[in-house]
């Protein structure tokens, strides 16, 4: 149950995110109004006559002005309504729904990697400063972070699909209709994003472990005889998670972001190709739609990290 500071800490993010919201779909909108081309042209076609482009940007709102489109989108938004697609008619909210899925599973199974991956190399690293191995694994985490995901994600491709397939090379597989086949599509989208991610959270662990247990206290506790295990789970790496939490954090909204290139490299129907497409195709209810949903998923995850770091650390409840 929920401390009356979790929940003031939750009021107070709350109140503070609204500004952001505000600011996000503002700025978008307006910048997918800055890009070359007429939607109204688009949708009459090349040989419509004025009258009839005049009559497509009348239907559609486009002939009122920026502030009144951007204000009447904000208040359907605030009530469900995330308006249609200029070019298929679809409800926007209904598109972003059948994508959303699949890039939350590469998402969710890249931050699994990164996690699984980055905190045994983080650990191994610190209780081994200055060695070889320190030496070694700080390296490979330098240039999981140089990696650009796209050219990984082309390795990967040609290696494990094209070579030995293994894996699917495109596409993707809804995970309520085949679990299993959905996560072999899911694997190398998401091991190209966790590259970066493994190496992330390593070196995030590992400088904040060896910066704890070089401390005074932690030296005084191995004079004392107190196994090196147990000072290292029970007094380091419970002084590092919410550290760790926090990065965890930042990494799930740095993934979100990411899976725009990766799912371009795999032809994967997510959110990230939703919205390529609609901005090549100025189809700007869908960018603003997605744009919309992606700072809502990002506000989520916030909240969340504040709200799971200040029940492992009730201090900040109170800040």
């Amino acid at each position: 149950m929920l401390t009356q500071a979790s929940r003031a800490l939750i009021g107070r993010r709350l109140l503070q995110v609204v500004p952001v919201v505000v600011l996000a779909t503002f700025i978008v909108f307006g910048l997918i109004k800055l890009l070359p081309g007429d939607v109204a042209v688009t949708l009459a076609g090349e040989n419509a006559t004025d009258q009839r482009i005049a009559e497509i940007r009348h239907l559609y709102g486009l002939d009122r002005s920026f502030f009144i489109q951007y204000a009447g989108w904000a208040w359907n938004a605030l009530h469900g309504d995330l308006s249609r697609s200029l070019l298929s008619g679809e409800p926007v909210a209904d598109e972003i729904m059948r994508c959303f899925p699949t890039t939350l599973l590469i998402v969710a199974l890249a931050l699994v990697f990164s996690l699984a991956i980055g905190i045994p190399l983080g650990i191994t690293a610190a209780t081994k400063p200055g060695t070889w191995l320190d030496g070694s694994i700080m390296g490979l985490a330098s240039l999981g972070v140089a990696v650009p995901n796209f050219w990984l994600a082309m390795i990967l491709v040609a290696t494990f699909a094209l070579t030995y397939t293994i894996f699917p090379a495109t596409g993707s597989v809804a995970f309520s209709a085949n679990p299993a086949e959905a996560l072999r599509h899911a694997i190398l989208p998401a091991t190209a994003l966790a590259a970066g991610g493994i190496a992330e959270v390593a070196r995030q662990l590992r400088s904040s472990l060896v910066e704890i247990l070089s401390s005074q206290h932690v030296r005084t506790l191995h004079a004392k005889g107190l196994a090196p295990s147990s000072i290292l789970w029970k007094h380091g790496l419970k002084n590092v998670s919410v550290n760790l939490l926090t990065v965890a954090g930042l990494l799930a909204n740095r993934l979100l972001a990411a899976t725009v290139v990766v799912e371009a490299v795999f032809a994967v129907p997510g959110m990230g190709n939703l919205i390529v497409r609609a901005a090549i195709e100025r189809d700007f209810p869908v960018v603003q739609g997605v744009v919309f949903a992606m700072v809502v998923v990002v506000i989520a995850i916030n909240l969340l990290v504040d709200l799971l770091a200040s029940l492992l650390d009730p201090r900040i409840g109170r800040r």
